[in-house]
């Protein structure tokens, strides 16, 4: 159904919240807010423009720092008071640097230990591959996941080839804590690989998901 601007349920100030997903992973990366004028520049340009409450104006992001977002989809919610815009961004979506804004934990959340580790794991993952994609993306100077992506494919194969057998080494002894280290530098080269194929962690989740469901 097409929803025009003049649509919109636009609150008492004349706003109305977006939430910006990235279009490959559909991770939230933001949730901003928009007024008519920048919708309207947002669908003219293909590119994200908010209104910023804080300075009063309207805001284009990625104009200053460069993480632009160029957008893919616009659409809006059942009562017409809410947007989602799906977009490829092109850097962090926070301002601290992080993918996406919602990277902080609620301390007070009730979870299992179990659902503790998992949670706080799957977030190690996911700061190290943003991490990772930054390297590829600036290639600062001295950094060892620069020179990985410099070298090539053949060069991160083989250093995972190489973390894989001390991986085992370490696994035939009882020294838990180097098992640890091994474990954690094959990791690291793991994704390292999987950011040059552009692969992502969601890919996998997806896979381990579906294998899961298989089994039961």
């Amino acid at each position: 159904m097409k929803i025009a601007i003049t649509d919109i349920k636009f609150d008492e100030g004349g706003l109305v919240p977006a939430i910006v997903q990235d279009a490959n992973t559909l991770q939230v990366l933001t949730l901003a807010y928009m007024n008519a004028e920048s919708l309207k520049r947002t669908l003219e340009t293909s590119e994200t423009w908010f209104w910023s409450r804080s300075r009063s104006s309207l805001w284009h992001k990625g104009e200053t720092s460069g993480n632009k977002q160029r957008v893919i989809d616009v659409s809006i919610d059942c009562d017409y008071d809410a947007i989602r815009i799906l977009v490829v961004p092109e850097g962090p979506a926070c301002h601290t640097g992080a993918q996406s804004c919602f990277h902080n934990e609620l301390q007070d959340a009730p979870a299992s230990d179990n659902q503790k580790v998992s949670t706080n794991f799957g977030a190690t993952l996911g700061n190290l591959y943003e991490l990772i994609e930054s390297r590829k993306r600036e290639r600062p100077d001295g950094s060892y996941t620069t020179y990985l992506f410099a070298e090539g494919l053949d060069k991160i194969l083989k250093k995972v080839g190489e973390e894989a057998t001390e991986t085992i080494i370490a696994a035939k002894n009882e020294d838990s804590q180097a098992l640890a280290r091994e474990t954690s530098d094959l990791l690291y080269h793991l994704i390292v690989l999987m950011v040059e194929r552009g692969l992502t962690l969601d890919q996998v989740s997806d896979e381990l998901s579906s294998r899961r469901k298989k089994t039961r």
